[in-house]
């Protein structure tokens, strides 16, 4: 058994690859395996995991905790639900219009999701890149980052890490007045045609300051995002991973880890407007599927380091294709 709580935030680059979904049927498969789980919808300004998990909005949620400034305690949010081992908190509860918070209340959030008592904390975070969101991957040095293989979802998935890696590196130089107005300049100038690299922006930092260049750059290789691929059609879709390890390594300076892949089902669409959560109502379907292999994934290795994680997952993914063409 596990000593310390595990918290994942999930997040997108993009609306609409399926990430509330995901999330909330990542949580009920690890509750499923006998784990603690809590799922926290942090989607503020576009609250809905309740209806994935078959719930009613009618608890009290984030926003109502951040509202009334009096002596609640975070903990109170937790919503048992029907699913052994899994508990929700609600997002914008009863008070809406939550899509930007300030610094300090975002603050007040990461320190109460981390004094909860679980082992594995699943934080469904709002599409594209707001400070919220920014903020809430950045709990973590593993978040998960969900993606389609569509070519808008994958340059969205770049331009979030892009956004992050610059949240990252402005935290760090804040303090310096100059070098902070540099680095924010250089990001908003860059385009299509002159992309800026972090490689290029950690050396305009260095001349500023190798010490804030150093600080800036350990940062960023604390964190190893994984990346998890749905909706795909064919194991061969994840031979593009190639090209992607290429373009991050070149413009990012960062690694990722491809940690899963959930294959497309016609079925799920009609089966989520019954609002049960799928992996309770369609437990043999490709889709409840991969997300078990994925929560038995977590389960096994997520704390542990992996090596040629595009390749493993092709070769396991070609596996599970197989068995899923004689369902």
């Amino acid at each position: 058994m596990k000593k310390d709580r595990i918290i994942i935030p999930v997040a997108s680059g993009k609306g609409g690859v399926g990430k509330s979904l995901f999330s909330s049927n990542l949580a009920i498969a690890i509750a499923q395996q006998g784990y603690k789980t809590v799922a926290i919808d942090l989607d503020l300004g576009g609250s809905n995991l309740h209806t994935y998990l078959g719930l009613t909005n009618k608890h009290a949620g984030i926003g109502d905790y951040l509202k009334s400034k009096s002596t609640n305690k975070f903990k109170d949010l937790l919503v048992e639900t029907d699913i052994p081992n899994l508990s929700f908190i609600p997002g914008e509860g009863r008070t809406p219009f939550l899509a930007n918070i300030p610094f300090d209340q975002r603050l007040d959030l990461i320190q109460n999701i981390q004094q909860l008592s679980a082992d594995y904390i699943i934080l469904d975070l709002g599409a594209g890149t707001t400070f919220n969101t920014l903020n809430f991957f950045g709990i973590s040095h593993q978040g998960i980052i969900l993606t389609t293989f569509e070519t808008p979802a994958v340059m969205n998935f770049f331009m979030f890490l892009k956004n992050f890696l610059f949240r990252i590196i402005s935290s760090i130089v804040r303090h310096e007045r100059q070098t902070f107005r540099m680095v924010v300049d250089s990001f908003r100038q860059s385009g299509m045609d002159d992309p800026l690299t972090v490689k290029s922006l950690l050396e305009m930092i260095h001349e500023e300051s190798p010490e804030l260049a150093a600080r800036a750059k350990k940062a960023i290789g604390y964190y190893h995002p994984r990346v998890i691929f749905n909706m795909g059609d064919h194991p061969d879709d994840l031979l593009m991973t190639n090209k992607v390890d290429r373009t991050l390594r070149q413009t990012l300076s960062i690694e990722v880890d491809y940690f899963g892949f959930v294959f497309y089902d016609s079925e799920i669409r009609q089966a989520v407007r019954q609002k049960e959560p799928l992996m309770i109502s369609l437990p043999k379907r490709p889709f409840t599927i991969c997300i078990q292999d994925i929560a038995r994934r977590i389960v096994k290795i997520w704390e542990k380091d992996i090596s040629k994680s595009g390749e493993r997952l092709y070769e396991a993914t070609k596996k599970r294709y197989k068995q899923l063409k004689y369902l």
